[in-house]
């Protein structure tokens, strides 16, 4: 018979349960699975009511993070291998709302993410005639890093701060504004500024760093926010020296 591996999973219907409680699966134990392997696997064999957010396998889409033994995780890219012999406890996402099984409401979230603006701003368009907006590479790898974030959403089951004030933006949001920040292209820097230099944006960050450590593409939200804090300290001191803006 071949090797098993068990599986605790989440569940939470909420038309039937009042909370959730935890149910535990068999599934083969090969070397080549994932966790989100043994998801599918348990959908298609097992239980079909099963309930989970999915969508590439590769890293790209970030739409499978899960808490695996309470740590943040892509499950397209966490091997059973490495929690054998098990068993394996998978749970939604920690911080947000559970809506079933192991999916979570993110719609918090997606409000900051647009209260950031993240999108390319231009006081005034040049026309099409005139060419593309070129950056050189220098211009281009001061921003790359924080550029890969595909909104996975682990920063946010990692951070304490998101998890104690519903107000803050959190990790992701702040990283991606920074990124367009940086953007030579860009002209929004101030208008995003007036927006995250408040309690609730940068300031709110404690700097414990578990964001950065659990981000599975390197983007290293706990760097960029302290970019973005030392941009507007730097701004708080010019309006101070030059209360006018210069002029």
């Amino acid at each position: 018979m071949a090797e098993q591996i068990a599986l605790e999973i989440t569940r939470y219907s909420p038309e039937r349960d009042k909370t959730p409680s935890m149910e535990e699966f068999e599934v083969p134990l090969r070397k080549e699975w994932v966790v989100l392997d043994a998801l599918n696997y348990i959908k298609d064999k097992v239980d079909g009511s099963l309930s989970f957010r999915w969508s590439c396998r590769m890293g790209v889409c970030g739409s499978c993070g899960m808490m695996v033994n309470g740590e943040p995780k892509l499950t397209c890219a966490t091997f059973l291998n490495d929690y054998a012999p098990g068993p394996i406890r998978v749970e939604p996402l920690k911080n947000f709302p559970v809506m079933r099984d192991l999916i979570v409401e993110i719609s918090d979230f997606l409000a900051k993410l647009s209260k950031v603006k993240p999108w390319l701003i231009r006081k005034k368009e040049k026309p099409i005639s005139e060419g593309e907006y070129l950056q050189t590479p220098e211009e281009l790898d001061s921003y790359r890093q924080f550029s890969m974030c595909i909104n996975c959403l682990l920063c946010y089951a990692a951070c304490p701060v998101y998890g104690l004030d519903p107000l803050f933006a959190g990790p992701a949001a702040l990283a991606l504004a920074q990124r367009y920040n940086m953007d030579s292209r860009d002209e929004g820097k101030s208008e995003r500024l007036d927006v995250l230099s408040q309690h609730d944006g940068i300031w709110g960050c404690t700097f414990v760093g578990e964001c950065t450590q659990v981000c599975p593409k390197h983007v290293d939200p706990a760097g960029a926010i302290q970019q973005y804090k030392l941009t507007a300290a730097q701004e708080w001191v010019k309006s101070l020296l030059m209360p006018w803006g210069g002029k």
